[in-house]
C-alpha cells in the first residue's frame, strides 16, 4: 500500500513537473522573424509575468480600424536587467514598437521581440524588449 502510494506520488510530480516545460513555446512556431512590423499605438494592457511580459496596444491600422495587438516581450528578469521597471509603460501611454516579428497567424494581430526589436516610450527613450 505504501509502495502504490509513493509511486502514484512520484507520477503526479513528474507530471506536474513537465507542466511549464509544455507551456513555453518556440519562437519560430508562433512569429515569422522575416516580416518585420513598425506601429504606434496606445498601451491598454500590460502584463507582467514569466516566461515572458506582453504589453497590449490599441493600433490603427491603413483603413483606419482599431485592432489591439499583443506584443510579447523577453521575460521580466531580462527586461529589468535592461533598464526596465514593472511601470515603464503605463495603460494610455502613446508607444511605438520597431522591428517587431509579426505572428505566422495574422488573425491573432501578435508581434514577437526578436534582439532589435525597441520600444518607444512617450520621452522618446527606446528600450530593448528583450
Amino acid at each position: 500500500m505504501r509502495l502504490n502510494l509513493l509511486g502514484a506520488g512520484l507520477a503526479i510530480g513528474l507530471i506536474l513537473a513537465g507542466v511549464p516545460a509544455m507551456a513555453h513555446h518556440s519562437f519560430d512556431a508562433e512569429y515569422d522573424s522575416t516580416k518585420i512590423a513598425n506601429f504606434t499605438g496606445v498601451v491598454t494592457h500590460v502584463d507582467w509575468q514569466n516566461p515572458h511580459a506582453f504589453i497590449f496596444m490599441n493600433v490603427k491600422d491603413e483603413s483606419g480600424a482599431t485592432k489591439n495587438i499583443r506584443v510579447e516581450l523577453g521575460p521580466p528578469y531580462a527586461l529589468i536587467r535592461g533598464g526596465w521597471k514593472k511601470d515603464t509603460v503605463k495603460i494610455g501611454d502613446t508607444v511605438s514598437v520597431t522591428n517587431g516579428a509579426l505572428g505566422k497567424d495574422p488573425t491573432l494581430n501578435w508581434v514577437g521581440a526578436v534582439g532589435n526589436t525597441k520600444l518607444v516610450l512617450p520621452s522618446g527613450q527606446q528600450m530593448g524588449l528583450r
